[in-house]
């Protein structure tokens, strides 16, 4: 693959089988004959797109048109159906509030957690808590387990420990609509960085005005093929 693209998807589409009642699932599992007990719906239907090194690319859709479907297949918490993504850098995503975080543990546990889970040793990490508390500002909350926490902590302590491994690309999924206004300028203000340094942010929002606003954006991907919003690049193929 090319060094300057970031992500290369390919023909991808992802398939889900819905039942009308949950014993169709064991029919079908179990029909002599395989006969068909469901209907398939197409989360993503055959999407194909590169997004080159330092672009910031955002995605806007109705709820089901397959926008959180295709950052959880390019960060590998889902499996296509069918194509192939290919992500050229290291990758790091703030996707569903806590995904990824013990609600159980702490905040300083889930922060080593996490940089556990991206291959961090406990000695790299322990340089980074510094600066995530820092960005997080959750005071003495930060040894009080996360189940405690505010949907707005959550989500300032999920976002401080993802920019803290300094990604090449940077996945955000309508996470930060939670926290405050401050915390959100904040956030906004270190993509800025993240892309004048060549790094990739692809993000999925709702309110592309604001996000526009606030960085420039390279590409968007509307389902709809919208032509309200200037100064972006529209591709009609998400679905």
């Amino acid at each position: 693959m090319d060094k300057d693209i970031a992500i290369k998807v390919e023909n991808l589409s992802k398939v889900y089988k819905l039942y009308n009642a949950p014993i169709d699932r064991m029919k079908e599992a179990l029909h002599p004959r395989k006969k068909s007990y469901h209907k398939e719906f197409y989360a993503l239907n055959d999407v194909s797109f590169e997004i080159k090194r330092g672009e910031c690319v955002g995605i806007l859709g109705k709820n089901g048109a397959g926008k959180s479907t295709i950052l959880k297949i390019i960060t590998g918490v889902l499996t296509p159906t069918s194509g192939k993504v290919t992500v050229n850098g290291k990758i790091s995503a703030l996707l569903e509030l806590g995904a990824g975080f013990n609600p159980e543990y702490t905040g300083m546990e889930n922060i080593y957690f996490q940089g556990n889970l991206m291959g961090f040793e406990r000695e790299e990490m322990d340089a980074k808590v510094q600066a995530i508390l820092d960005f997080a500002d959750v005071g003495a909350f930060i040894d009080q387990p996360v189940k405690n926490y505010s949907s707005g902590m959550f989500a300032r302590l999920a976002f401080a420990v993802a920019i803290s491994v300094e990604p090449d690309i940077l996945i955000v999924d309508e996470a930060l609509s939670v926290g405050d206004m401050f915390f959100q300028a904040k956030s906004m203000t270190h993509m800025k960085k993240l892309i004048e340094n060549n790094r990739k942010v692809y993000f999925n929002a709702n309110n592309i005005e604001y996000n526009t606003s606030h960085f420039k954006v390279d590409s968007l991907y509307d389902e709809d093929f919208e032509k309200t919003y200037r100064n972006c690049t529209f591709i009609d193929n998400l679905t």
